[in-house]
């Protein structure tokens, strides 16, 4: 049964300053805890209602904690809790500036919100791009609401923190295209695309800030259609990631 003490733990792993403080993150629902332990993510702890213990795999070094339903609802960070749910170590992810020359990357400047973060680790999954590089100033992946936005995707995709000017700098000294979209951009349809280099998407509010816009070599646009039809401002960074992660991967494929 889950103790108080743990219950507390749980739920001070919402904010970054204590998941910062004891490496580790909360995960939940079946496909995500399970796609994590595959991956070979270190598992602390793993709570779980009876039904789903008799499906887990073998775990070393493990702790298992049987509860009920009443009580994960305690300590979940979902509305309707899935029935298991895990505490892991945080990765260390090794990080080589020198990728961005020899395959796709994503980099994101100051993205802020988690199930944006989550979706767009999400999409690079599905297209085969490992690694996304994020400014220090987006949200931390491994809030929970990233984590469940993911739907597991962490398992497979690096995501590093850093100096992101000087990331895409080394990229371009590197010889490697940095991309970003802007609404005085080429035209993405009829634009040369590589099938290495850094895609940069930018904060919901701002898009791509000065420092890292100066260092973009090639801008691109997603149009709207028809063209000159009134329509919104802008689409949302998640979706947009996924539109010229399609375009791009089309092209060189």
């Amino acid at each position: 049964m889950l103790s108080k003490n743990l219950i507390k733990l749980i739920r001070s792993l919402e904010m970054k300053k204590f998941r910062k403080e004891s490496g580790l993150f909360v995960a939940e629902g079946e496909k995500i805890v399970f796609d994590l332990i595959a991956a070979g993510m270190e598992c602390v702890k793993l709570i779980a209602t009876k039904r789903f213990l008799a499906s887990l795999p073998a775990l070393d070094g493990t702790e298992i904690i049987e509860t009920d339903d009443d009580e994960l609802k305690k300590a979940s960070f979902l509305r309707t809790p899935q029935g298991i749910m895990a505490l892991f170590r945080q990765r260390d992810e090794a990080c080589d500036f020198s990728v961005a020359s020899r395959e796709l990357c994503l980099a994101l400047d100051d993205v802020q919100d988690p199930g944006n973060l989550g979706t767009i680790i999400r999409i690079a999954d599905w297209f085969g791009i490992e690694n996304v590089f994020c400014s220090q100033g987006t949200v931390d992946v491994y809030n929970p609401k990233t984590v469940q936005a993911t739907m597991g995707a962490l398992a497979r995709v690096n995501v590093h923190y850093v100096d992101l000017p000087k990331f895409l700098s080394a990229a371009r000294e590197a010889g490697a295209p940095v991309y970003g979209t802007f609404l005085s951009g080429g035209n993405i349809y009829e634009h040369s695309l590589s099938a290495v280099g850094v895609i940069v998407m930018g904060n919901e509010g701002k898009g791509i800030g000065a420092e890292c816009e100066r260092l973009v070599s090639d801008r691109i646009l997603i149009p709207n259609f028809p063209a000159g039809r009134a329509t919104s401002e802008s689409l949302n960074v998640s979706t947009a990631t996924a539109i010229v992660c399609s375009e791009f991967r089309r092209r060189n494929f």
